[in-house]
């Protein structure tokens, strides 16, 4: 289960329609509504400042948050729509759906990478490189894993972990079908470079110089 479930502070609306949303922007809020569940839509506003501070963080409509509204109940919530200014590009409106238990959800789940220290690559003087520190997952709303754990103690250079190649949560699926890399372990730079250089002299030894086909050339005159 997921370790902590972020707060959303909002406040009820006492008016629908466009008239009272009009009033909330004005009052420096965003209108919303919540719906879904087995309860009436709410008509909520939330702060301005602390909904654009959500976004900018990001994936806003892919997490999942603990709403809280005085004298409601808490309950779990998902974006499902922001619709913003076309000019100013400034949030208007937003619809949260409230999630039951069994409810299915796309949610970006965290990455833990284990047994690092015994990883041969790693000891060689590999280097871990980390495609997605995050996947996201299809998961259930009351059973929402805290993270994906990644062993990587067999890896070795340039070795690839897929995401076929993880154990997933039971119930939880990946959103992309393709076998997508999630890391890798890399050689490191000084070994990179010694076997660039390695290719330069193979390439250099098997190209002839300019005074070995002259060379070459007279003495087959010579021989005539």
């Amino acid at each position: 289960m997921a370790g902590e479930i972020p707060d959303l502070h909002a406040q009820e609306r006492t008016g629908t329609g466009k008239g009272a949303a009009r009033a909330a922007r004005r009052e420096g809020k965003v209108p919303g509504i919540v719906f879904g569940g087995d309860n009436d839509p709410l008509p909520i506003s939330i702060p301005f400042n602390e909904l654009l501070k959500k976004l900018k963080a990001g994936r806003f409509k892919s997490t999942l948050f603990n709403l809280k509204v005085d004298g409601h109940d808490d309950v779990r919530v998902i974006c499902r729509d922001v619709q913003r200014d076309v000019v100013k590009d400034l949030p208007t409106h937003l619809d949260l759906m409230r999630l039951r238990r069994t409810t299915k959800v796309n949610l970006f789940v965290p990455v833990e990478f284990v047994n690092e220290e015994d990883s041969p690559g790693i000891r060689k003087g590999g280097v871990l490189t980390v495609v997605r520190n995050e996947i996201e997952l299809i998961v259930t709303a009351g059973d929402i894993p805290e993270q994906v754990t990644i062993d990587i103690s067999d890896l070795d250079i340039n070795d690839t972990v897929t995401i076929s190649m993880v154990d997933l949560p039971a119930g939880t699926k990946p959103t992309i079908d393709r076998d997508f890399v999630i890391c890798n372990v890399s050689a490191p730079s000084a070994l990179k470079s010694e076997d660039d250089e390695d290719a330069d002299e193979t390439e250099a030894a098997d190209v002839p110089t300019v005074g070995d086909e002259e060379a070459g050339d007279a003495a087959e005159g010579g021989e005539e």
